[in-house]
């Protein structure tokens, strides 16, 4: 297999893997996540970080990437505004922290 395919490979892997957790106990749930992201899932959040929005990214991380038990999206984009603000931005913060330093322990 060429380099090309290998990183292929892996990628698929990652994004095949099953999903990781973080129990949320304020919002009584636990939030599921995949251990990778697609450029075009980070596209956005990229755009906002290196604007200096990070609040904004912070919410569309919850937006593209927070799942449900059966891996669908627990939020939707009418949910951003609510996100913003009416939700604790100290749970935001640790639920997507979790998202973004969580790795799967396969295949690393």
């Amino acid at each position: 297999m060429s380099v090309l395919q290998n990183a292929q490979a892996h990628y698929k892997s990652q994004l095949a893997g099953g999903l990781l957790s973080v129990e949320v106990p304020e919002w009584e749930t636990t939030v599921y996540f995949k251990a990778a992201a697609t450029f075009a899932q980070q596209a956005k959040i990229i755009e906002l970080t290196n604007k200096g929005d990070l609040v904004e990214a912070m919410v569309e991380t919850l937006l593209q990437r927070a799942l449900t038990e059966d891996g669908k999206k627990m939020f939707t984009f009418a949910d951003r505004a609510i996100l913003l603000n009416q939700v604790d931005p100290e749970v935001i913060v640790r639920v997507v922290t979790a998202i973004n330093t969580t790795k799967a322990e396969v295949g690393n």
